[in-house]
């Protein structure tokens, strides 16, 4: 598949024109995700933190070089992953603005118990080789969890100066409360991890429909400028690719649970090869676990634990 790329893929701040900016993390893969910056005037609203605070104050340093003057007033979290949020603390006097169920999920996590689960990687086999081959660059060590100060359901919108800004909720997908943000005058959308690009996104919670719904949604806002949670910066084509991905599993993943056939069995099963060049590609155990849940009507939460152990023997498998 041809690059879905339309700027640089670069670690650091780039400028997308209008007063805005990408903040990139090259390869994209687990933990390495995108974060934006809104300005008008000396107003500023930051569109995501990053999985440690060393990586956030990085990013913080750059965006006050290229803005000296431009105060960051807000935050928005786009759904409740670590590595969208555990740099909340560094973003002092800021409302700091998500979806409630995003609040609600955030409520629940705690930056320390990964921590310790990176502490406890080295003894615990194969799958601590994967934890460790996905998470460890980053310093989980003395995060301080800051939490959503404003909370919203469906839609809110906020202004930057004079610039309109439009959050607009599209989970539960990925995470249970995803959130887009719109900038209709500049052409641009933020999208948090509703859109992966060159890399496989991860269906944590579904529905599925609902995932493909919000990119219908974003391909109708028509604009230029994309900025995924994670990969490079794309455009239109980026986010046409993982709706067709999205769709794809999902019908594969559907002839294989009328079949009778086990989640993991199906997941192996199913063809990947026009997906060969994306990132993370373990990740289809986790999105064909969460649609034979849906499939079934089975709200339990999936075991997260043995998902991870099903991911690290395909990476391990796929490396050999």
């Amino acid at each position: 598949m041809a690059s879905l790329a339309t700027r640089p893929y670069q670690k650091g701040l780039l400028e997308l024109g209008s007063g805005a900016y990408a903040w990139l993390q090259p390869d994209g893969g687990w933990g390495w995700s995108n974060a934006g910056l809104v300005t008008d005037g000396d107003e500023a609203l930051l569109v995501d933190t990053l999985f440690d605070e060393v990586l956030t104050a990085e990013m913080l340093a750059a965006m006050r070089g290229a803005r000296p003057r431009s105060r960051i007033g807000q935050l928005v979290n786009t759904h409740s992953n670590g590595d969208h949020c555990n740099g909340n603390g560094l973003i002092e006097g800021a409302e700091i603005i998500a979806s409630r169920a995003t609040a609600d999920e955030l409520a629940h996590e705690n930056p320390a118990m990964m921590a310790a689960l990176m502490r406890r990687a080295p003894e615990m086999g194969e799958v601590g080789a994967f934890f460790q081959h996905c998470f460890s660059a980053f310093q989980f060590e003395g995060i301080n969890p800051t939490r959503p100060t404003k909370t919203f359901v469906g839609a809110l919108d906020t202004k930057v100066g004079d610039k309109e800004v439009r959050l607009r909720q599209v989970g539960p997908a990925h995470t249970q409360g995803d959130v887009i943000v719109h900038v209709p005058s500049d052409k641009m959308i933020f999208t948090g991890d509703i859109l992966f690009v060159e890399g496989h996104p991860i269906i944590w919670a579904g529905p599925v429909q609902n995932w493909i719904d919000a990119c219908n949604y974003m391909l109708s806002l028509e604009a230029d400028t994309i900025v995924p949670g994670h990969g490079p910066v794309t455009d239109d084509r980026g986010v046409t690719a993982v709706r067709d991905y999205l769709t794809y599993v999902r019908d594969e993943a559907r002839k294989r649970f009328d079949a009778g056939m086990a989640p993991l069995d199906a997941a192996l099963d199913i063809g990947m090869t026009d997906y060969d060049s994306w990132g993370d590609g373990e990740r289809i155990v986790v999105n064909v676990a969460t649609l034979f849940k849906e499939f079934a009507g089975d709200s339990t939460p999936n075991d997260v634990t043995e998902l991870f152990v099903q991911m690290a023997k395909l990476h391990k498998a796929r490396r050999r």
